[in-house]
């Protein structure tokens, strides 16, 4: 382990720019259990009937019997030393972007600027009548659905199966990962498309990639170089504090 810790703080310090890529392991952490994993929210709720657009848009009261449990467990949820050290990495002038599959703001509560989100965010709901953008609060969705001040409905700018990504946040990842001279694969097994793409297309460039993940993906060996087995919030913090070594 301290082997595989010395040589990716060396690769990230000499193989600029450096990217990561987040899924949903990197905020189980925070006390966010993965939406497929034990005690996931599709253990209680059928994702075919609660997160397709159609379904929305077909039963949003129901819908959002779901998204407001959502938003309650990401809302009282906290950044882990995991979050904290990619922001600290990013401070450092070591990380260009984190690109996340995530929606939970986790990234950007812990200080990361430069963060792409593939799948949206809770932060915002957006009016389906007139398309004004409401900030998230426990008061805003204590009635579900809740409502704009128009009357009209309003949805959180998340992406629901069956919708497209949004097209900057798509195209900023795609540009990152052909970019890069690093990819850390952090948090995710990376089976959910186009969020898989983004190793594969590091790898095309010549981009190094790490993966850090409690256990082994279909990345691990077909793709990553360099397989770090455990907890981000246990990795990543010691590989910022190795660099710091590095560069006393």
């Amino acid at each position: 382990m301290e082997n595989l810790i010395k040589r990716t703080a060396a690769i990230i310090k000499g193989y600029p720019p450096v990217v990561a890529l987040t899924g949903s392991g990197i905020s189980a952490e925070s006390g966010i259990a993965t939406f497929r994993g034990k005690g996931g929210i599709w253990s209680t709720y059928n994702p075919e009937e609660y997160a397709t657009i159609d379904a929305f848009m077909q039963n949003p009261a129901r819908v959002w019997k779901m998204l407001k449990e959502l938003a309650h467990i990401t809302m009282e949820a906290q950044p882990n030393p995991a979050h904290t050290a990619l922001a600290e990495l990013e401070a450092m002038g070591h990380l260009s972007a984190v690109i996340t599959q995530n929606i939970d703001s986790l990234h950007q509560r812990a200080g990361s600027k430069q963060v792409i989100e593939l799948h949206g965010n809770n932060r915002w709901l957006i009016c389906l009548k007139c398309s004004k953008r409401h900030r998230v609060s426990q008061s805003l969705i204590e009635e579900i659905p809740p409502l704009c001040q128009c009357g009209g409905i309003l949805r959180p700018e998340v992406v629901f199966f069956h919708e497209s990504l949004p097209h900057d946040a798509y195209q900023q990842a795609v540009e990152k990962s052909q970019q890069c001279g690093c990819m850390l694969v952090i948090g995710s097994s990376v089976q959910i498309f186009p969020a898989s793409l983004m190793p594969i297309l590091a790898r095309q460039h010549d981009a190094i990639i790490i993966e850090i993940n409690p256990e082994e993906s279909h990345l691990t060996s077909e793709v990553s170089d360099i397989f770090i087995e455990g907890k981000a919030g246990d990795i990543l913090p010691r590989i910022v504090e190795e660099i710091k070594r590095l560069s006393p």
